[in-house]
């Protein structure tokens, strides 16, 4: 009889550790009580005090915040984890550094440089530190999208409806239940009876956040098509140009993703200019970026695989990839991009440029959240030994980038790449594409 039960204690152990890990929002609506709260107690205690939040009273829409950003906040913002997207305000740990620490290294960036001399979504999450913004969003167009109610639910859907019951970008609202998370290079395949949910529960077509307010258009566009490694919250610490090559780091931007960022920033898109036409029929140029742009125009494509570092163009496409200038790879088959997997592959015909090939989604320790510092010529120069590179801080005496960054914070924002990493006389990462230096 003893033996019995040791043998259905293990099987029932077995059947626990093959079940998969779950994450909080696996995809799809979290647990309500996560972010909601009726009376804001329990065991006749405050569960949360965030945003002065006191015992029986919640903040708006029930949440356990007094904004949406801080009811995101109160799980997204802590030490350093993969799904932690903001170092918490004040942090140390770097001698080097007066702005204190910042140790996210997600792909969307750390929210801390909104407060650390960088730059980015200025989110409304004063509990935290951040402050919201006025105006509205820039280049918005048609689409005005008031910067005072920027919060985390302005982009990703809270309740995670947007999902897909096949291995194509094709989204629904509703149908299948969400099975899992649609975000990974290992996520599981969806189908006609259990979908998974769109790439970091970002809002798709009709979507429009309750805090938005009134007179503003819905989301046009749905997610984008991409994959993250299951492990992506990491700094790189590479020393030598080859170790700027890293593929399990790598998220797999496949299509859609300028088209959505013009959800509410529709005047900057544009994907029918030619490099060096005249004024287009709407009387400006911007930056082109999106689907049609395909790097094989002017060249880009092989400038982008050819390109090292400064004054080193022997790279190869097989091992050209960079995240610093990240890519669409023009797919939207999911299927066919997990069997391809993680690969330092450069750019191909297929390929094409989008908002994030130059910003970063959250944040950056760079002027208009770029992913690259543009606002000096040099990234490094030499460090007096003539062996060695150093970051450089600013042009003739004066900052280009935070009044108090040092060679520590700039490091940080590379995402702990050592300048050696480039070598001196690096010139600005657009050269990774247009190879002008």
């Amino acid at each position: 009889m003893k033996g019995i039960k040791v043998a259905v204690f293990m099987a029932a152990s077995a059947l626990l550790l093959s079940s998969p890990a779950m994450a909080f929002h696996t995809g799809g609506v979290a647990d309500c009580d996560g972010c909601h709260t009726m009376h804001n107690s329990d065991g006749n205690v405050a569960m949360k005090t965030t945003g002065g939040i006191s015992q029986f009273k919640a903040g708006p829409y029930l949440l356990q915040g007094s904004t949406p950003s801080e009811a995101c906040l109160n799980c997204h913002e802590s030490t350093p984890g993969s799904y932690h997207i903001s170092t918490p305000t004040g942090t140390t740990g770097d001698a080097a550094s007066p702005n204190g620490k910042v140790y996210q290294f997600t792909p969307g960036g750390d929210f801390r440089w909104l407060t650390n001399g960088g730059a980015g979504h200025q989110i409304n999450a004063p509990a935290f530190g951040y402050n919201q913004a006025a105006g509205t969003a820039p280049g918005g167009g048609a689409q005005a999208y008031p910067a005072s109610a920027l919060n985390c639910s302005s982009c990703h859907d809270p309740h995670g409806k947007y999902r897909r019951t096949t291995e194509t970008a094709s989204y629904k609202t509703s149908g299948a239940p969400i099975k899992a998370s649609g975000s990974y290079i290992t996520s599981v395949a969806p189908a006609t009876s259990a979908a998974v949910g769109a790439y970091r529960i970002l809002g798709g077509a009709n979507y429009l956040a309750k805090s938005a307010g009134a007179g503003v258009a819905n989301f046009v566009a749905d997610p984008p098509a991409a994959m993250a490694p299951s492990t992506y919250n990491v700094s790189n610490n590479a020393t030598t140009p080859a170790g700027l090559q890293v593929a399990n780091q790598r998220v797999v931007y496949m299509s859609g993703m300028a088209e959505w960022c013009a959800n509410c920033h529709g005047a900057m898109h544009m994907d029918a200019y030619t490099t060096g036409a005249s004024l287009q029929s709407n009387g400006f140029n911007v930056h082109p970026a999106g689907n049609d742009v395909k790097l094989t125009q002017a060249g880009i494509n092989n400038n982008y695989n050819a390109y090292v570092t400064s004054g080193n163009m022997n790279g190869a496409q097989a091992s050209s990839y960079l995240d610093i200038v990240p890519f669409e790879t023009g797919s939207s088959d999911f299927a066919a991009t997990k069997t391809t997997g993680l690969t330092l592959a450069g750019p191909d015909a297929n390929s094409n440029v989008m908002c994030l090939s130059c910003h970063r989604a959250h944040a950056s320790g760079f002027p208009s959240m770029t992913r690259y510092g543009i606002a000096y010529e040099l990234v490094t120069v030499d460090d007096g030994t003539g062996a060695g590179a150093v970051y450089t801080l600013g042009r003739n005496g004066a900052p280009a980038y935070g009044a108090t960054y040092t060679t520590a914070d700039m490091q940080t924002a590379y995402y702990g790449r050592s300048a050696n990493a480039f070598g001196a006389w690096q010139r600005d990462l657009c050269n990774k594409c247009h190879a002008k230096d």
